[in-house]
């Protein structure tokens, strides 16, 4: 018996159901990068098919675009603002930790997931290398839609729509794979002198050294782990390189002189992670962001402990300013402390001579130590005349 048309028509329409969200998903996963964002692409000299690379801030709760120029650079696009991210400062290290990674990762087209119950996503590729050598176990962390993360960098629906675009038509342009870089916080040598009593402050000056390389090289890092560490090579520019070691070298005074100059030594604490405060903006002001989690965590989030606190160094006085305190005449030209007798007011000292060979004398030993005996006994001849007045 031949199907009515009836039936038909209602098969039909339960394939064009059946198929709509698979057309739904598509064109989501799809849909173009927004003319606004290629027109800062154009003005940079870079486009959407030219390699990209992100950088990822979690104290600042920030997400960086870089895209390669006509020059072989990677150059800043724009900055997307983390509306979730999950745990503390510091390294992911095992399964259910909530802890969102910090290190050097590498992202290929397999990692894209276009089907993902978050809108869209792409794995960072957590564990690496150097989460492995440290016992590093856990998987799936993500850049994904919904701001609700246990572990993972959360976007909106719309800012991941983005920088999945972004990602896509970087890879279909020819990429291999783009390189996914998460700091615990902007790498400056005063961040870094806050932290300096972290437990993760060894782990953070690696970090440091590969963000320090690409703000000089502009090239993605050559990363590997050598004994339990990150590892970069050399780039392929002599000069650039040598331009590396200077930056390192200031970096590493920077911090230093921070530390000198009294800087507070902080630990930066979370109830549960943390959210760029353009969304918590947003949320205050009733705008509706979607699934949030754990919002009671964010209230406690960012706390500074101050575990050594700052003060300021005193600055030395100028040659020229106390010369002019203690200068005759001035106001503090008098002044003398007790029972100082300045050497010119002093009466002859009959046993000057014995003084002078009590000062002389560890002189003398070290002299003979060094071999210097006979230029040093001349001296010692010569001051004994003068102090004596013969």
């Amino acid at each position: 018996m031949k199907p009515s048309l009836r039936a038909l028509a209602a098969a039909a329409a339960a394939l064009l159901l059946a198929a709509a969200p698979a057309r739904a998903q598509n064109a989501k996963a799809e849909a173009p990068i927004p003319a606004a964002t290629l027109a800062l692409m154009a003005a940079k000299g870079t486009g959407a098919a030219s390699p990209v690379l992100f950088r990822a801030y979690k104290k600042e709760s920030e997400i960086e675009v870089w895209k390669r120029d006509g020059s072989g650079r990677f150059v800043h696009i724009k900055t997307f603002p983390i509306c979730r991210w999950s745990g503390q400062l510091g390294p992911k290290r095992r399964t259910g930790d909530r802890q969102t990674p910090e290190g050097f990762y590498s992202v290929p087209r397999r990692q894209m997931n276009p089907n993902s119950r978050y809108y869209l996503s792409f794995d960072i590729g957590y564990p690496n290398a150097y989460d492995r050598a440290h016992g590093g176990t856990g998987s799936a962390v993500m850049v994904h839609g919904v701001c609700s993360s246990m572990g993972c960098f959360a976007m909106t629906d719309r800012s991941v729509g983005e920088i999945y675009a972004i990602a896509r038509d970087a890879l279909n342009g020819g990429q291999a794979a783009f390189q996914f870089q998460s700091y615990p916080f902007r790498m400056t040598a005063e961040n870094m002198a806050r932290h300096r009593t972290d437990p993760n402050y060894p782990f953070w000056r690696q970090l440091k050294e590969g963000s320090d390389r690409f703000e000089v090289t502009g090239e993605p890092l050559d990363v590997s782990v050598v004994a339990g560490r990150y590892a970069f090579a050399p780039a392929r520019d002599p000069a650039r390189e040598a331009a590396v070691a200077v930056r390192r070298a200031a970096e590493e005074a920077r911090i230093a002189g921070a530390v000198d100059e009294g800087a507070p030594a902080v630990r930066t604490t979370y109830a549960d992670g943390g959210q760029h405060a353009f969304w918590a903006s947003l949320i205050t002001k009733g705008v509706p962001v979607g699934e949030i989690s754990r919002p009671e965590a964010l209230a406690y989030a960012g706390h500074e402990v101050v575990l050594i606190p700052g003060h300021r160094r005193p600055r030395p006085v100028p040659e020229t300013v106390w010369a002019a305190w203690i200068a005759p005449g001035a106001p503090m030209g008098d002044v003398r402390v007790l029972a100082f007798v300045p050497v010119y007011d002093r009466a002859p000292d009959r046993f000057g001579w014995a003084a002078g060979y009590r000062d002389s004398l560890p002189r003398l030993v070290a002299a003979d130590l060094s071999n210097r005996w006979p230029v040093a006994v001349a001296g010692e001849r010569r001051l004994a005349a003068a102090e004596t007045g013969r």
